[in-house]
């Protein structure tokens, strides 16, 4: 008899996460679900990259961007929760 019914395992959610590939906080296998940010209670969607122990997220500054054309990050700082949708 098949089972229907589909249960995802999600891999954890680390202490600090980047979207950047060459970063060493990029974990591949987090990016395949889709993750929520909030900093102090608001949504995020423009996050970059966070960490949950130090309270921080970063975010690009506008369209602002170096000279390898990377967008440039500022951090803010707060109570950063991080969860699947």
């Amino acid at each position: 008899m098949n089972d229907t019914t589909e249960t995802t395992e999600y891999p954890p959610l680390p202490d600090r996460l980047s979207v950047d590939p060459a970063s060493p906080h990029h974990v591949a296998a987090v990016f395949e679900h889709e993750i929520g940010i909030r900093l102090n209670d608001k949504e995020r969607r423009d996050v970059e990259e966070y960490c949950v122990s130090e309270g921080w997220v970063k975010v690009p500054a506008g369209k602002t961007v170096d000279r390898k054309g990377r967008a440039l990050l500022i951090k803010l700082k707060g109570r950063v929760e991080v969860y699947y949708r």
